[in-house]
């Protein structure tokens, strides 16, 4: 599903003087260095990415989800044979390895951390790490994740009450009510959190509250639709493209993946694209450019929405 999106840079009116059409769309403008705060959003997902799908991989998902979040769900068998949650906070370090601070931890070590994160309330993905509590022996290795705990919280932890998760592998889920993909422990710590974790949820927010009639248009431009959609709104973005909410009174609500023209890497470009694509889009429905892209066509329909 390439999308070759050849955007015009040459201004429309040296060709078109005084066009009686609605105003050009508006452009996000690109900060000089990136905002760094947390974002909270989830997703839905059956089957496992491809490569050619445009989104980002289970792996990378449960990543992005772990280093956005600091709190979660730690369950382990407590002596009468019950399984036990309780909320813990938690940090991760460079293999998103969970560091936990346990003034009582369980006598038995197998255990799982369940962690969800609120996308712009339209999607909550969700991993859950299964693995064994262990207690670092080494002093060096106890001040380092030491070190991991205050970068997340400002404040040094008791380190006789540090302890990691042992990573064996992760269930993630893109949301709730969702199947969900089991990933290797070897992905998991292979993966990258995505680039753009620091900055979507405020570029989300961003777009949909000045950039709605773009994103209507993208809509009704880059997917491949045989309804007409009543609202339209984003809910995340990535490296690699954004996920769209669409409603239709006939039809119900769908989620739709449009992707990037190519791969960005920050802030900057995922804004720069944007704004490609909304000059483009605004170009096809004005009958200024031709559609020289393949459209959109799978749509993923929502049961339950969760929210608006």
């Amino acid at each position: 599903m390439k999308m070759n999106l050849q955007i015009q840079t040459q201004s429309l009116s040296t060709h078109f003087p005084l066009p009686p059409f609605p105003p050009k769309p508006k452009f996000l403008q690109a900060k000089p260095t990136p905002s760094f705060k947390l974002c909270s959003s989830l997703s839905t997902v059956s089957v496992p990415p491809t490569k050619t799908s445009h989104k980002p991989f289970p792996a990378e998902i449960s990543r992005t989800i772990m280093e956005l979040s600091s709190i979660g769900t730690l369950s382990t068998l407590a002596q009468d044979g019950w399984p036990l949650g309780v909320g813990v906070r938690f940090a991760v370090d460079a293999e998103g390895t969970p560091v936990l601070c346990l003034p009582q931890p369980s006598p038995d070590n197998r255990s799982t951390l369940h962690v969800q994160l609120d996308q712009c309330g339209l999607r909550t993905p969700q991993c859950t790490i299964q693995g064994s509590l262990t207690k670092p022996a080494d002093a060096t290795i106890l001040r380092w994740f030491d070190s991991v705990w205050k970068k997340r919280f400002g404040e040094s932890a008791d380190v006789d009450n540090l302890y990691t998760v042992d990573v064996q592998r992760v269930l993630q889920m893109e949301d709730l009510n969702e199947d969900g993909v089991w990933v290797t422990s070897s992905d998991y710590k292979n993966a990258n959190p995505d680039p753009l974790r620091n900055s979507a949820e405020e570029i989300v927010n961003e777009i949909n509250t000045n950039n709605r009639e773009d994103v209507h248009r993208f809509c009704n431009v880059y997917v491949d639709l045989d309804f007409q959609v009543s609202e339209a709104k984003m809910i995340w973005v990535d490296r690699l493209g954004f996920d769209l909410r669409i409603y239709s009174p006939q039809k119900g609500v769908f989620d739709v993946r449009i992707p990037f023209p190519r791969e960005v890497t920050d802030e900057k470009g995922a804004k720069s694209s944007f704004n490609g694509m909304s000059q483009l889009a605004w170009e096809v429905e004005k009958n200024f450019h031709a559609p020289d892209f393949e459209k959109v066509k799978q749509l993923k329909k929502i049961v339950y929405s969760g929210g608006r």
